[in-house]
């Protein structure tokens, strides 16, 4: 049988009191050990065999440990435990089932389903939703929709998945809020689309009248290092035009000064690479459908 040692060992020094009790450790010891200062309790249920600051790793532990049996940690904690990368929040996020009941803790947030949790679950050591689903809701009961699309690009650009994946999720989650967006979200990724920005690119073109261009093209630039470009547009007199989409980050002044260097590398006398942000992309992409119809991309 499991002792509590070995149990803590694995759950990276967190127990909650339903685990000890199954173990038979006397409530009397865990007193003991919290008063002596060698344990410490962290909430109702759940206590660490350290005292200091908790680890991201025992946050986790903490927060499904204190939800119950069942619980998992999802959203975009899971998708962070999955690998996505830039997409980090303070608090943890845990699936539980609807009529669940336990006390709130600051930091832990609680997203409950009907949904049957055993279908959810990823086989991993610490209770965690599968990548897919965990992205899927997430996206779906975000209130900003935008940021829940972009988490959806995020974790295909990032090669965490696939479109085709979570197409088959969006099925299997019915009835799924803004499924019919996610549907055309994932439809444009599958057609080679690589982050949302790319999708608002493909939309405009559509919308204006442009030609749909090649997406995610493998360069060598000037150095003979491999690039992907955003967008590229075969022109009618031989010539290739390249569009780059800054995001955010991209204003930053050392991801400015890369990026002037991977458009001066990737530039030849047969390759224009011109540049624009996704904010001018969102909130005035006629101003941009112009500019590129004046440097010859041609119509659909």
């Amino acid at each position: 049988m499991e002792t509590w040692p070995e149990l803590a060992a694995a759950q990276a020094g967190v127990l909650s009191w339903r685990q000890l009790g199954q173990l038979g450790v006397p409530r009397g010891l865990v007193r003991n050990k919290v008063a002596s200062g060698r344990w410490a309790r962290r909430t109702e249920e759940v206590f660490t065999t350290t005292t200091g600051p908790l680890s991201r790793e025992q946050r986790l532990w903490l927060a499904v440990l204190h939800c119950g049996p069942g619980a998992m940690v999802g959203g975009l904690t899971a998708a962070a435990v999955h690998g996505l990368r830039n997409w980090d929040r303070d608090d943890v996020c845990v699936i539980v089932a609807n009529d669940d009941s336990f006390e709130p803790v600051e930091g832990l947030e609680v997203f409950r389903t009907r949904r049957r949790l055993g279908l959810l679950r990823h086989p991993s050591p610490l209770p965690t939703c599968t990548l897919e689903p965990a992205v899927l809701l997430w996206a779906a009961h975000v209130p900003a929709a935008r940021s829940g699309m972009g988490a959806l690009a995020a974790v295909v650009q990032q090669r965490l998945t696939t479109p085709e994946s979570l197409a088959s999720w969006v099925d299997v989650l019915k009835p799924l809020r803004r499924a019919p967006v996610m549907r055309s979200l994932l439809g444009d990724l599958a057609g080679g689309s690589q982050s949302l920005a790319e999708v608002d690119v493909v939309r405009m073109c559509r919308t204006h009248g442009l030609g749909v261009p090649d997406r995610q093209v493998r360069r060598r630039d000037s150095t003979g290092a491999l690039r992907y470009t955003d967008c590229e547009w075969e022109l009618p007199d031989g010539r290739t035009l390249v569009l780059e989409v800054d995001g955010a980050f991209h204003l930053e002044v050392r991801h400015y000064e890369l990026d002037v260097r991977r458009q001066r590398r990737l530039t030849t006398p047969t390759r224009t690479v011109v540049r624009c942000t996704s904010q001018e992309l969102r909130s005035e992409p006629w101003v941009l459908a112009a500019d590129l119809r004046a440097l010859g991309v041609p119509a659909a």
